[in-house]
């Protein structure tokens, strides 16, 4: 056993348990999280991923309002049966069935709206976080992409060296 401090190469298999391991250069370099991130989180793939979030939020409350407004008018053709089977004379039983099924239409409509909102919350948080992320690091990304030279990999420092 030699004592030094020359880095030990990494394993030529992968993994067992399938985690990424950025490929070495040959040096021994030894892998590091900003390493495994670099390509995977990099500014415009998490503009995009907080982008999409924001737009399926904006989707998913348009789809709760519609199904909120169908389920008060489902709610309305409840009780609006139940007046008839009245008027009708049907027995009190039936009545009752239609009233708790209007009921529980507007218990859905209730807890759709209550999603809704939730969505509405979760779309102006992603925009937040992409106007922050623009914010912070869009100058960096665009001096990096007017360089012509190469650019370090994020969490790169000369100490590391």
């Amino acid at each position: 056993m030699s004592s030094d401090n020359t880095p030990v190469p990494a394993p030529a298999t992968p993994p067992a348990d399938n985690t990424p391991v950025p490929a070495s250069s040959g040096e021994g370099d030894r892998p590091t999280w900003g390493g495994v991130i670099y390509g995977i989180l990099n500014f415009i793939t998490l503009a995009a991923r907080v982008a999409a979030l924001a737009a399926a939020a904006a989707l998913l409350k348009e789809q709760l309002h519609l199904l909120k407004a169908r389920m008060h008018r489902n709610a309305q053709r409840a009780r609006t049966l139940a007046g008839h089977l009245h008027q009708a004379r049907a027995d009190a039983r039936f009545q009752a069935q239609s009233l708790e099924v209007a009921a529980a239409f507007e218990r859905v409509a209730e807890a759709s709206g209550e999603v809704a909102n939730a969505a509405d919350q979760m779309e102006m948080n992603a925009q937040f976080v992409k106007d922050a992320h623009q914010a912070a690091y869009g100058g960096i990304y665009e001096v990096r992409q007017a360089s012509p030279y190469e650019q370090p990999k994020p969490g790169f420092t000369p100490a590391s060296r």
